[in-house]
């Protein structure tokens, strides 16, 4: 099937030949068409776009589907590129003790946290968690998650983590979105290896990572790298391993302390570190210098009221920063991307262009897609969302909870009123 979209008001991150992630002053550029149009050929890609008054008026007599859309706005779907969704049941309990003052750390001292998932995901079946986590992936996708990355990691053994990683290749097979799996077994040590980190790096390495290459589970390796989870050490061995089976890595970076996870995640060649919240001025120049995305994770930080990373110093550094919703059942219960712009506006600083490009070109960057996704650009994927009617691109993250997406479009199917007002040309 084609599309044909006519009279949009606003034609938002309209760039061909976008594919590499926006930079420093780069990050404040969207470019918009008013008054355009929008062509998606049968193969899902986008085949033409411009001004209204440009277009062949006889294209409208060659496509399936024609949709008049004036007043509303068109952009690219958001690629989210650090999440865990695939996993059990929730976790409002630590929830209730973090508002009664726990740390993160006591709360995991206590049997919570990481090792309270691993624990009730081991008595799930697989299509248990796949029924589950698809709630979840539907979701997203009702708004505006177009792509998203899905991290393991609680397994914490090699049959758990097999089936995380098979039920993420599931969710790759059964829902239109592009998904990126990561492995995680470096989440946290299992009890099993209670004061003996160094045995459960040894089974990542020499058990798991050899299964999960064989299947062909896993696109990128990922390390918490922290003080009481994996050090400095650990995280390069997992990443040089990693490597040798072709998988790139990736870090969670200087969360809770100044950890060493920037300095080893770019001298393995990491595709991105996240969080960020402790980096510093060394670890911002680092970044800026290579072709390692900084993923910011605004939600964790503000459902765990933590201090916020330096987000707006490494985009005026000149560092790839992407956007991410984090989405996990612990730190970050959401995977609303609207949210994670506002958050972004208003505790990082962003102006809504930056916010915009951190969502959309770089979050594609940071998981490899930018040749796919990310932006309007011919021989890209047509995943976009249609807005209601908005004054402008700033009043997305300024009204993050209102109702303001009116379609989604991804691997031609469509989420939303379109849906139901589909008009066969």
């Amino acid at each position: 099937m084609s599309f044909l979209f006519i009279n949009i008001k606003c034609l938002a991150q309209a760039e061909d030949g976008l594919t590499e992630p926006k930079r420093g002053e780069e990050m404040s550029s969207v470019p918009c068409i008013e008054n355009a149009y929008l062509l998606i050929g049968n193969d899902n890609r986008i085949r033409q776009y411009g001004r209204m008054q440009d277009m062949d008026p006889r294209m409208p007599d060659n496509v399936s589907y024609l949709f008049d859309l004036s007043g509303k706005t068109v952009l690219p779907c958001f690629c989210d590129p650090h999440t865990h969704l695939v996993y059990a049941g929730s976790r409002e309990k630590e929830f209730v003790d973090k508002i009664n003052g726990l740390s993160y750390k006591e709360i995991a001292a206590r049997g919570g946290g990481i090792l309270n998932s691993a624990a009730l995901l081991h008595t799930y079946s697989e299509d248990r968690l796949f029924d589950e986590s698809s709630a979840r992936v539907a979701e997203i996708m009702a708004k505006g998650t177009g792509a998203v990355e899905i991290k393991s990691g609680y397994g914490l053994n090699l049959e758990d983590e097999l089936k995380m990683l098979r039920v993420i290749r599931r969710i790759s097979e059964s829902f239109p979105l592009k998904v990126r799996s990561t492995f995680l077994a470096a989440h946290a040590v299992p009890e099993r290896f209670a004061g003996n980190r160094e045995g459960y790096v040894r089974e990542i390495i020499d058990s798991m990572l050899p299964e999960v290459a064989r299947e062909g589970l896993a696109d990128y390796c990922d390390v918490f790298c922290e003080g009481g989870f994996f050090s400095v050490e650990d995280t390069e061995a997992i990443l040089k391993a990693a490597a040798g089976y072709g998988i790139q890595g990736t870090v969670h970076a200087d969360q809770m302390s100044c950890s060493g996870g920037v300095e080893v995640g770019v001298h393995c060649g990491a595709a991105s570190v996240c969080h960020l919240e402790y980096a510093g001025d060394e670890q911002i120049d680092l970044l800026a210098r290579s072709k390692t995305m900084a993923t910011m994770l605004p939600g964790s930080t503000f459902f765990m009221n933590m201090q916020y990373a330096r987000a707006k110093d490494l985009v005026r550094a000149g560092a790839g920063v992407a956007l991410a919703s984090n989405y996990n059942p612990g730190s970050s219960p959401y995977g609303d991307m609207l949210f994670m712009l506002g958050l972004a506006c208003t505790k990082y600083g962003f102006t809504p262009e930056e916010a915009l490009n951190a969502a959309t070109i770089n979050g594609a960057c940071a998981m490899g897609l930018g040749l796919d996704l990310g932006s309007i650009s011919r021989g890209k994927l047509g995943n976009v969302i249609v807005t209601e009617d908005i004054p402008s691109l700033g009043f997305i993250p300024y009204a993050f909870t209102s109702p303001i997406i009116h379609s989604v479009l991804i691997g031609g199917h469509f989420y939303g009123k379109l849906q139901d007002s589909v008009r066969r040309n």
